[in-house]
């Protein structure tokens, strides 16, 4: 039974509105998972979730398919993403460029990156306003030019549940 304390936070509609295959038995990691929204959705659709974060305090999940993995995925003493070990791999709000070259490599032939964060845009408007934290310009899209773009939107997102506007890149892509 998936049981979670944060069930206020709907998994993003990046997700939940793309039409996915079976997820039956996939492996999905859900990176800097924060409450683990999004990979909360995955489990729920029969996948199999490793969630990885510096602090899991907001993740309350007790399922035999969910795998929390305390992180810190910025110190240099964090264990290397495994090599061609999911099927889809979510990234959300988070960017650590040293990162992007394991996340490419962590991710199966045939697998998905679902990637959304904020641009350098969002620094007009709010938080993040660290450059470390925000994609320049086509970023997230050169990132990922060797796959095969499914979905990419670069702009101003309105979430009208949470009554909130920021500016992301937003990215799924097949490796091939």
């Amino acid at each position: 039974m998936l049981q979670n304390d944060c069930t206020l936070l709907k998994p993003s509609a990046l997700i939940t509105q793309f039409p996915w295959p079976s997820l039956v038995g996939l492996k999905v990691l859900d990176l800097a998972c924060g409450s683990g929204r999004n990979g909360l959705w995955f489990l729920a659709q029969g996948a199999d979730v490793t969630f990885i974060d510096r602090e899991l305090s907001a993740l309350h999940i007790e399922h035999s398919n969910a795998h929390k993995l305390q992180w810190d995925l910025e110190a240099n003493s964090a264990p290397l993403l495994p090599v061609e070990a999911f099927d889809i791999v979510l990234v959300f709000n988070y960017l650590h460029r040293p990162l992007l070259t394991q996340i490419t490599a962590s991710v199966k032939s045939k697998g998905f990156i679902v990637y959304e964060t904020f641009t350098w845009r969002q620094a007009e408007i709010g938080r993040p306003r660290n450059p470390d934290f925000l994609l320049t310009e086509n970023e997230l899209k050169s990132a990922f030019a060797n796959w095969q773009p499914l979905h990419y939107f670069e702009g101003q997102l309105s979430e009208p549940h949470l009554e909130h506007v920021s500016f992301k890149a937003q990215l799924i892509a097949q490796k091939w």
